[in-house]
């Protein structure tokens, strides 16, 4: 019996990473509530250090290994005691403690865009200010409440490093550094299949699968969200563009190996710089390691400057019509490397470093170069918009717990702050998820009320609570989370009802408050879910993406228009193209972590987010070169390109209407090889200039990449770009 259920047990919390975080919060619970309630004799002291627990111990979502998580704890300090500060000064009135609430609670919610740190701190922070605004008015004890949630955090840190630590999960960092190593492997192959023959195809189609495998867990929704780079900040930004870029790597690299000369050429560019972006890319894989060495990108640029300064020559013998599919190639090439200069840029970031004399490229990774505080503030401004999805919900649950305040204080409830526990409790970023987290939380809240007030009728002694404190909090913290929502929201009505009947002779009729409380703030957090803004991220996610698909195919026709001479340079429409994806790559960090409607057509939204991401520094290199007007007085070509542009238009708007409304666009078409584009313009070749051939070839070898990455986003999630 015992070993069936310790099976069980560790099937549902591998590795008792929930148990063991119950124990530690138990342990500096009763320790703190125990000590001031019974061995300084201050119930506020007990209340504050007990509550202090609770909300950064079980309400917080700290990121990162132990010793990590106890620096946000005990760094964060400050903050609690000005929010617990502000709510004793307010708690004087009703409406006071409610406008103080409606300002806390979005600046609260919305700091998040900002501080990184404030993503897993927001409701504990919440509740740090919610307890402190309740009645009484006693700013006299001030002093008291601090200090015993002053204990509480610090205890609570020391037990982070100290007491039965998590097992470290794998990181994203070190997701990104074994993916970078397996891709690095398959440029290898990549090469010698160009240069070497009778190379094993066996062995190049494995290292090909091997790099899809490891690239694949890069994707946002296989990563857990307290480990996934969700936040704001400049390395949370940097590894997601390194993720976009490593799988650019790999679709560009898929590209040459499905394209591979009848005959090998041992000193094609395009091999040279696919093997130095090898080396780049595995450097900078494992200096995303601890300990691992800044990755020096000197011999990946001087190799770009030696493939950019041979590539416009791209003839055979220099007798015959330009070698088309040699120039499509050495194009392939150099997009690559660009990404793997990309990737190892990012790296950088991702790492802490700083990019002090490096050219970074132009628009990907502007914000590293401003002051921390100039970037906050630039995030605060571009989420200051109607589509902003972080706005939204910051906005919804201020004006939720600003209601709760003014309810619980209009109908005098004894325990008010149990209202705005529930609400904060209920509420979620669309009115799906409220509706999912109202049934258990309020059935969890009926089934522990029934139990607690049966249990008070019957026990009459202050000192039998005591005694059972811990039973209570382990199994609210611990063995409540592994059984699910309803039995954890039972077993905490049960816990809260042990603390207070030590605090106060209130009896069964504290059972009975805490469900009249609870029915109370949850009501009003499913009103608000519905009411404010009811879609949540997913909405907004949605209709920010069409738009950045949209401003990103503005940004491709004024692109194709300059360098046929025919518009001005096109910075506008790419700046224009980074605005757009700041919003929606923050709508789909907030997506994320909500729970999705499983009838509605799933996006491939890391695909999505991979057509501005070509855009943007794609442009940028292009034109530098290929400059505006290389390709003018060349009609035929430029009715080739404006064609090609138009199609790309068409996709781009296909895959906007798709993501808008979830309807398929169609089947993903065959990605276009370079023997595909030398049947494209043979016919435009004659009497031209050798350079405008190589103009051409690469400009429309730009464009085609784009399809290519349009094309992976109308496939299935996780399906593999390229080859079958």
């Amino acid at each position: 019996m015992l070993a069936t259920l310790l099976d069980r047990l560790r099937r549902r919390d591998p590795g008792y990473a929930v148990l063991r975080r119950g124990a530690r919060l138990t342990l500096v619970a009763s320790v703190v509530f125990y000590g001031c309630r019974y061995g300084v004799g201050s119930p506020v002291l007990a209340t504050y250090g007990l509550f202090g627990t609770i909300a950064a111990g079980a309400f917080a979502r700290l990121p990162g290994p132990a010793p990590q998580r106890a620096r946000i704890l005990i760094t964060s300090l400050p903050v609690v005691w000005a929010l617990i500060a502000a709510g004793s000064a307010l708690a004087w009135s009703t409406w006071a403690a409610a406008g103080g609430m409606l300002v806390i609670g979005f600046l609260v919610a919305f700091g998040g865009v900002g501080n990184p740190r404030l993503v897993g701190w927001a409701s504990a922070f919440q509740l740090f200010y919610i307890l402190a605004s309740f009645p009484p008015y006693q700013p006299d004890t001030l002093p008291q409440r601090l200090g015993g949630v002053t204990l509480a955090i610090v205890l609570l840190a020391v037990a982070e490093v100290l007491l039965w630590p998590d097992p470290v999960p794998v990181s994203y960092r070190q997701r990104l550094a074994e993916a970078a190593d397996g891709v690095a492997a398959f440029l290898d192959t990549a090469a010698r299949t160009l240069t070497e023959p009778h190379v094993d195809d066996t062995g190049r189609d494995a290292r090909r699968r091997r790099a899809y495998d490891v690239v694949g867990p890069l994707d946002l929704a296989r990563n857990p969200p307290a480990w996934a780079p969700t936040a704001a900040g400049a390395q949370d930004r940097a590894l997601r563009i390194c993720a976009v870029a490593l799988r650019d790597v790999l679709a560009e690299a898929d590209r040459l190996t499905a394209d591979v000369p009848a005959e090998p050429i041992p000193d094609l560019a395009a091999a040279r710089l696919l093997r130095v972006g090898a080396d780049t890319t595995r450097a900078a894989g494992r200096s995303l390691t601890p300990g691992g060495a800044a990755v020096d990108l000197g011999g990946l640029d001087a190799a770009i400057g030696r493939a950019e300064a041979a590539y416009p020559v791209g003839g055979g013998d220099g007798r015959d019509a330009p070698d088309v599919p040699r120039l499509c190639r050495d194009a392939t090439a150099l997009a690559l490397a660009e990404q793997v200069r990309v990737f190892a840029v990012g790296a950088r970031l991702a790492t802490g470093s700083r990019l002090d004399g490096v050219d970074a490229p132009p628009g990907l990774f502007d914000y590293a170069r401003h002051h921390q505080w100039t970037l906050y503030w630039w995030q605060f401004r571009s989420h200051l918009a109607p589509r902003s999805a972080h706005l939204h919900s910051s906005v919804r649950l201020a004006v939720a717990l600003a209601v709760a305040r003014v309810a619980a204080g209009l109908l005098n409830l004894t325990h008010g702050f149990w209202v705005l526990l529930a609400t904060l409790t209920v509420l979620r970023t669309s009115a799906a998820d409220t509706r999912s987290a109202l049934r258990p939380s309020v059935l969890g809240t009926i089934v522990g009320a029934l139990v607690s007030g049966a249990v008070m009728l019957v026990v009459d002694l202050p000192i039998v609570y005591a005694v059972v404190l811990p039973v209570t909090l382990i199994l609210a913290f611990g063995v409540g989370r592994l059984l699910g929502a309803v039995w954890q929201q039972a077993l905490l009505t049960v816990l809260l009802t042990v603390v207070f009947a030590q605090l106060g002779p209130e009896g069964w009729r504290l059972a009975e408050a805490r469900l009249v409380d609870v029915l109370l703030g949850a009501v009003i957090g499913v009103l608000a879910g519905v009411a404010i803004w009811p879609r949540g991220a997913g909405h907004d996610l949605r209709q920010n993406a069409a738009r950045y698909l949209a401003a990103s195919a503005d940004a491709v026709e004024q692109t194709v228009e300059a360098v046929l001479g025919d518009a001005p340079s096109p910075q506008r429409a790419i700046d224009r193209v980074r605005r757009r994806m700041v919003l929606t790559d923050s709508s789909y960090c907030q997506y994320h972590s909500e729970r999705h409607d499983p009838h509605r057509q799933q996006i491939d939204w890391d695909a999505v987010l991979s057509a501005g991401h070509h855009v943007v520094p794609g442009a940028g290199s292009l034109l530098r070169r290929n400059p505006p007007g290389c390709l003018a007085g060349w009609p035929a070509a430029a009715a080739l390109l404006r064609d090609t542009a138009a199609h790309l238009r068409s996709l781009y708007d296909e895959v906007a209407d798709e993501v808008t409304h979830g309807r398929s666009a169609g089947p993903r078409p065959a990605a276009m090889t370079c023997a595909d584009e030398l049947d494209r313009i043979r016919p435009l070749l004659g009497e031209v200039d050798r350079q405008a051939v190589r103009h051409l070839v690469e400009v429309d070898r730009w464009l085609t990449a784009l399809a290519d990455t349009l094309s992976r986003a109308r496939g299935r999630p996780g399906e593999p770009a390229g080859r079958p």
